[in-house]
């Protein structure tokens, strides 16, 4: 629906995804080492901040209560995709057996309701049987997909310390400069909040959609990786894409720190903010600008908004499947977008340097073997322009757009659109552009 990928389908089709070559053992203990790096580095910041660490975090999800039950199913159901049948089914039941005996235990001790354990707990075991016990093929195939779904769960982790060091690290945030530029679309989240206001059925489904990506994530990429246990791994699948957001998309947090409409001028501002106006009066264009100061615990997560670039790789990976999967991505980039400024997390500018980051991130893993054409550099090249054009255009020149909507509201709105047209014709046009 919207969008096919001619040219996944045809290399489908034709069986050109191929068998994964082997990794050199340099590289798996590479992996292995620069991930306990990450998370014990993490975990030292935690404590020096006083906050969540991954190394506990993870600790709980063993044998604790976990911070997210999604996270860590999600990550699991990924991990199955690389095993037999058999080994899937036996898996599958010992995580739901152990899940449900945390459940009983918890409730015994009146602690809250969650599930998560049991998954953290058999994909573990699962990595230790495929790493001493299985051989050739199904080993690699099993470690591999045990790989990502790890990944998954670990950068999730790493994520939420991250997230604290924002707060902890920038107490002035730019949310003035980002809400007087944003009356060049139209101040959005205000709009998108009186919507939901009046629809509460709605702002629920969007709600329940924004918190449960991972869910649907995880729905594309099985059904890209359904292959692999045949030795069939496709050429790039979602998984690739969505770490690599993770990766690069927070490290803006820190340069550019926002907290959000609901937070900066609305109720959740908790005394910090400087109007609690959203989502019914737009507040007046002040005669200067300034950073604000906020709280040292609330993340400093908006701008860019990788919620919308998450949501766009879905929605992008989704038009390779059946009908039923691209339309279930349409549903989840339009319930998503809605939520982010709907529920007062984002202004509408986080949403297009968002799907900037995501068609330049996204341009520059696709289809390894076309290599770098100049197609591809044109598109990525225009992806950065694109991204950094707008960040700079917010912290620069925000009372200009604002005196401007019309034509500031364009040029954004035009420029992205030429990036869009971009990339579709160079990923996803009847024929590729040639050098």
């Amino acid at each position: 629906m919207l969008i096919l990928d001619p040219h996944e389908r045809s290399t489908s089709s034709t069986g050109v995804a191929r068998r994964a070559g082997h990794f050199r053992p340099i590289t798996i203990w590479g992996g292995i080492a620069a991930a306990v790096l990450v998370l014990v580095a993490g975990q030292a910041m935690a404590v020096h901040i006083g906050a969540l660490g991954p190394l506990t975090s993870l600790g709980r999800d063993y044998a604790g209560i976990p911070k997210s039950a999604s996270t860590s199913w999600a990550g699991f159901l990924l991990a199955l995709v690389g095993v037999t049948n058999r080994v899937r089914v036996t898996a599958l039941a010992s995580a739901v057996t152990l899940d449900l005996v945390f459940v009983a235990i918890r409730a015994f001790e009146g602690a809250k309701f969650t599930v998560g354990n049991g998954p953290t707990i058999v994909l573990t075991v699962l990595a230790i049987l495929a790493a001493v016990r299985w051989r050739g093929d199904q080993r690699e195939t099993a470690l591999r997909t045990i790989a990502l779904g790890a990944l998954l769960i670990l950068a999730t982790k790493v994520g939420e310390i991250w997230l604290d060091i924002t707060a902890w690290s920038r107490p002035m945030v730019l949310d003035p400069y980002v809400q007087v530029a944003d009356r060049a679309l139209g101040n959005p989240s205000w709009l998108a909040g009186q919507m939901l206001e009046a629809a509460p059925w709605f702002e629920s489904l969007v709600r329940w959609v924004y918190f449960e990506l991972p869910v649907a994530a995880i729905v594309v990429a099985v059904w890209q990786l359904r292959g692999v246990t045949a030795g069939r791994w496709p050429r790039h699948h979602l998984v690739r894409t969505f770490l690599t957001i993770g990766l690069i998309g927070p490290l803006f947090y820190v340069l550019f720190p926002v907290v959000g409409p609901i937070l900066a001028y609305g109720p959740w501002g908790k005394g910090m903010e400087l109007a609690d106006v959203w989502p019914t009066l737009v507040p007046p264009v002040p005669a200067a600008l300034g950073a604000m100061p906020f709280d040292g615990i609330t993340p400093r997560n908006c701008m860019p908004s990788l919620h919308t670039a998450w949501a766009l790789a879905l929605f992008i990976h989704s038009r390779r499947g059946p009908a039923w999967l691209r339309w279930g991505g349409v549903f989840w980039l339009v319930c998503t977008l809605t939520a982010t400024l709907g529920l007062g997390a984002h202004y509408g500018v986080d949403l297009v340097v968002g799907a900037a980051l995501c068609l330049t991130i996204e341009s520059v893993l696709r289809d390894p073997e076309r290599g770098w054409d100049r197609a591809r550099v044109r598109v990525v090249a225009l992806g950065v322009a694109t991204f950094a054009a707008v960040l700079l255009s917010v912290r620069y020149l925000p009372l200009t757009m604002a005196a401007h909507p019309l034509p500031s509201g364009c040029a954004i709105l035009g420029l992205f659109a030429v990036l869009a047209v971009a990339f579709y014709r160079t990923w996803f046009g009847p024929t590729r552009i040639t050098p």
